[in-house]
């Protein structure tokens, strides 16, 4: 790296694939791109909680008022 602002760029994985098939290369992804998120499920039960659970966000109707 000759050029210190090369530093500074981001590249995007290979693709595969045209148009609306367009996918990142699984075999071009690696553990510096991201692509690991081992709290996923965790988080989206914190954000979508069970309608069974008594008081959860998003129960009931949407143009009911209480």
């Amino acid at each position: 790296m000759a050029d210190p602002l090369d530093k500074a760029v981001s590249k995007a994985p290979a693709t595969l694939g045209e148009g609306c098939l367009s996918r990142y290369d699984p075999d071009d992804l690696s553990a510096e791109d991201g692509t690991e998120f081992p709290g996923a499920a965790e988080l989206w039960e914190a954000l979508h909680p069970s309608e069974a659970e008594p008081g959860a966000v998003g129960t009931g109707s949407p143009g009911k008022r209480t």
